[in-house]
Order: structure tokens, then C-alpha cells, then sequence
């Protein structure tokens, strides 16, 4: 582990506790999971497949997938974030898998997926693209790579310095829709773009900065 992934780790470790805290990691307004839900709803296939959650945080887009039907496998390089999603689908009732692991390279050995999904993770990797690669290829052939991200107004924990070298992560702050088709398109037979800046109730209130869903096929 390089000492930047150590901050990186030991940031979202302490951010854990309070994670859940803003309405679009939480869900707890049901205006807002039910958003969050019809979106999912759409981008998944019609029939249950093993998702692969990278970057899950606290397990909330976990559990809107296991409620639908899908089996799902969470990973995070936080031990505190993966702690909360297991209390999370323990006190629910659900069943999950939930690994700590890198982004770069999740921890699910030969394991292939129907769907890859990620949120709000590629502008803390140090090698996006080369992670863009590696989740393609956890895919099943005609699986499908759903990505939800932004070019973020403010990047981290609001009046919170993100930690020591982020500035020089290549998509710090993160990245425009254009530039994410961009990188991702070569590896994929087709993609579609989805705005979502203009839906407040995913995000707990109106925001002013470019948010997105990118989905792709295999």
C-alpha cells in the first residue's frame, strides 16, 4: 500500500461514522431512495444477475439492488465502510457480500458479473483508465458497466481538505461526461449518457455542478 492509498483509506475510514449523514449517500428520505431506486431499476437487466458494487461505501445502492432482486458483491477500500454496509444489510435482513479491497483490483478472483456498478469513486483512483480496464473485465460477455459521476463542485468532505497529493490523482475534482464516454468507449460496444443534475430528489436538493450516468455495454 503506497502512503497516499494509506490517507486515502484512513480518510474514508473516519468519514465512515457520518457517511450516511448527506441524503444522497444515506437514502434515508424516502423521496430520495425511491429516486435512487427507479434509476437502478432502469439501468438493470430484467432478470437477476451478480452486481459488483466498487467503491460501495456504506452499502446504500447495495441495498436498493438486493431489494430488487440482485445479488450483490460490495467493495471498498475502507474497513469502517464496509463494517457500516454489513450492520446496514444485517439490520435489514438482507444478504451481501462485502469485501475490503482496492478499487484498481477488487478482491473477486474469476468471479464474472452482469453489471459493474461504481458512484462517485473514479476521481480518488490514481489509474482510472486502467481500472475502467480491470472492471470491463470482471464482466460476463453482454454484461454492462454503470457509472455514476461528476465533474463535482467541490470534491471531499464540504470545508475538509482532501488528503495530502490528491491534487495530483488525474481525475481529481472529477470528470466531465464527455471525458468519461471518451476513456471508456474503447472498451465497450456501446454507451449511453443519462444527466442527472437536473433531478433534486437523488441528491437531497437542487445542485449547480454536472452530474451523470454512464451506461455501458460489452
Amino acid at each position: 500500500m503506497t502512503d497516499r492509498t494509506a490517507l486515502i483509506t484512513a480518510y474514508w475510514d473516519a468519514a465512515a461514522a457520518s457517511f450516511d449523514d448527506e441524503p444522497d449517500h444515506g437514502l434515508r428520505a424516502d423521496h430520495t431512495r425511491a429516486a435512487w431506486a427507479r434509476l437502478l431499476h432502469s439501468w438493470m437487466p430484467s432478470g437477476p444477475v451478480d452486481v459488483l458494487d466498487i467503491g460501495c461505501g456504506t452499502g446504500s445502492m447495495s441495498s436498493l439492488l438486493t431489494e430488487a432482486g440482485h445479488r450483490v458483491t460490495g467493495v471498498d477500500l475502507a474497513p469502517n465502510m464496509i463494517h457500516q454496509a454489513r450492520e446496514k444489510f444485517g439490520a435489514a435482513g438482507l444478504e451481501g457480500r462485502f469485501l475490503v479491497g482496492d478499487a484498481m483490483m477488487p478482491p473477486t478472483g474469476e468471479q464474472r458479473f452482469g453489471v459493474v456498478l461504481s458512484r462517485h469513486l473514479v476521481w480518488t483512483l490514481p489509474d482510472p483508465e486502467a481500472a475502467l480496464r480491470e472492471w470491463v473485465s470482471r464482466l460476463s460477455p453482454g454484461g454492462r458497466l454503470v457509472l455514476i459521476e461528476g465533474r463535482w463542485r467541490e470534491a471531499g468532505q464540504e470545508g475538509v481538505p482532501y488528503v495530502a497529493g490528491a491534487e495530483s490523482l488525474p481525475w481529481n475534482g472529477g470528470i466531465s461526461a464527455k471525458e468519461l464516454a471518451a476513456a471508456v468507449s474503447p472498451f465497450v460496444s456501446a454507451l449511453r449518457m443519462e444527466p442527472l443534475s437536473d433531478e433534486p430528489d437523488l441528491w437531497g436538493g437542487p445542485v449547480d455542478d454536472e452530474r451523470y450516468a454512464l451506461i455501458a455495454d460489452v
